[in-house]
């Protein structure tokens, strides 16, 4: 008998659980292509029933403390349409890839050191995620309808965790997808132990995000003075700007040449102080920052004022990923005929991409401001956590600062820094159960560029604990 079954034998007499812990025995992954260390968790792959016809690709790591009491966590990326295998393998998985695609190294700073995670591929016709009518045009209801059904799903699957406190967190397009399944979670009948919501460097305004990004880039030094000049000249007005829905042509063309330097320049949107992979003029997966500036795109593209491709333009061919980000060593891991039998995924599906251009090119954004879904979750007593990484400008601190203050929630905990391995980490505050906070120097994936602050700000938000 191996140790893995001892312990599992233990368990079954303990909690007399055993016939539960057979029901997703067929999804348990007992090895993997690449990984020459021995994990101190169990893992599970495979499918959740999300409606009729769409299976949405699961991947499951039980807590490396104490499974059957640590809380689980729900991780989604974002996009909309990317993977969230890459927060899995890139960002607070267990372990992630070599640059050689092919061996697998242990991350010291995993959120399953704490918890339990489910990492979902959602929509369905994201990485591994699938429909039987491979019609995979959706919106964000739709999206939120499917992966709560896939959370009931998860836990007729898994009974053993339904009694765990569980929790929400999602990533940049995540602003969207975390809160609106939070709703379906904090009002629904399926009895799901929640508990509270986080969204990192999330899209939370379309109008915040794209106003705040202009102050953003003057006051990192991106603009110049003479073009800072002109767009107050031209894009405000006693004082007020205007930068989201302005009507006056000078304006669109200036806003044009200041999206271009974050977008177009050579500079890595998602952290500002990094290097871009590929250097200046790699070319940009174009629906990569396709959520900013939409009011002005159509505008852009007649007279020709941007220098990169409308978004409506040729489709990027598979195995591109965003611009100025290398993933191609989990690219060419996840796309291995021996990782893909030993993840459960059916020699029918097409290889996996990080970002899907059908299932983006497909979306349809519902919620301009997920404001409204807040204040529902907050009057509920959900807790919840908006944290940001400082350097990011694809959804930038400063706009998810103000989407904050816009829910008009009183201050319970002022202004104030937060200590990571005896370092400042960042700054945060608090309104009631809700927290936001940056994390110093990181950018758009918080935990791949400060995984040990990540780790301690996850631990605190998961234990209701001070920062």
């Amino acid at each position: 008998m191996t140790s893995m079954s001892f312990v599992s034998l233990v368990v079954c007499f303990l909690t007399g659980s055993c016939l539960t812990w057979a029901n997703y025995a067929p999804d348990e992954v007992t090895e993997l292509p690449g990984m020459s260390f021995k994990p101190n968790y169990r893992q599970w792959s495979g499918y959740l029933k999300a409606s009729p016809g769409k299976f949405l690709h699961y991947w499951f790591v039980t807590s490396q403390r104490d499974p059957l009491k640590d809380p689980v966590v729900l991780w989604l990326n974002g996009g909309p349409g990317c993977s969230s295998l890459d927060g899995f393998l890139s960002e607070n998985g267990p372990f992630h890839v070599n640059d050689d695609g092919a061996t697998l190294y242990e991350n010291n700073f995993s959120w399953n050191r704490i918890a339990n995670v489910l990492y979902l591929e959602s929509p369905a016709g994201v990485g591994y995620s699938y429909s039987d009518d491979q019609k995979y045009k959706t919106d964000d209801d739709q999206v939120a309808d499917d992966n709560y059904l896939a959370l009931q799903s998860f836990f007729a699957k898994f009974p053993n965790f339904t009694q765990n406190e569980f929790f929400i967190i999602g990533e940049s397009y995540g602003g969207i997808y975390a809160p609106t399944l939070s709703q379906r979670v904090a009002t629904g009948t399926a009895k799901i132990n929640f508990k509270g919501f986080a969204v990192g460097n999330g899209l939370s305004s379309y109008a915040l995000n794209d106003q705040s990004l202009i102050y953003f880039g003057y006051y990192h030094g991106l603009f110049g003075e003479q073009l800072w000049t002109d767009l107050n000249t031209n894009c405000c007005d006693k004082g007020t700007c205007n930068f989201f829905n302005n009507s006056k042509e000078a304006c669109k063309t200036l806003l044009s040449q200041a999206f271009s330097i974050v977008y177009d320049s050579g500079l890595n949107e998602y952290a500002l102080y990094m290097d871009c992979e590929g250097g200046v003029g790699a070319r940009a997966y174009k629906r990569s920052m396709s959520h900013l500036f939409r009011n002005y795109r159509k505008h852009w593209d007649t007279f020709q004022l941007l220098k990169v491709p409308s978004v409506t333009g040729q489709t990027p061919s598979v195995g591109e990923v965003p611009p100025c980000i290398n993933s191609t060593a989990q690219m060419n891991w996840l796309n291995r005929a021996d990782v893909r039998k030993a993840l459960h995924i059916p020699d029918t599906l097409p290889p996996w991409d990080i970002c899907s251009d059908v299932v983006g090119g497909q979306y349809t954004n519902i919620y301009p401001t997920v404001k409204d879904v807040y204040l529902k979750l907050l009057s509920l007593g959900v807790r919840a956590l908006v944290y940001n990484g400082d350097t990011d400008m694809a959804c930038n601190f400063l706009g998810d600062k103000w989407f904050v203050e816009q829910l008009n929630q009183k201050t319970t905990s002022k202004y104030q820094s937060w200590i990571s391995d005896d370092q400042i980490a960042g700054f945060y505050e608090q309104y009631g159960n809700l927290t936001l906070l940056t994390v110093k120097g990181a950018g758009h994936m918080v935990p791949q560029w400060a995984p040990g602050p990540a780790l301690d700000m996850f631990q605190s938000f998961l234990s209701n604990k001070p920062y």
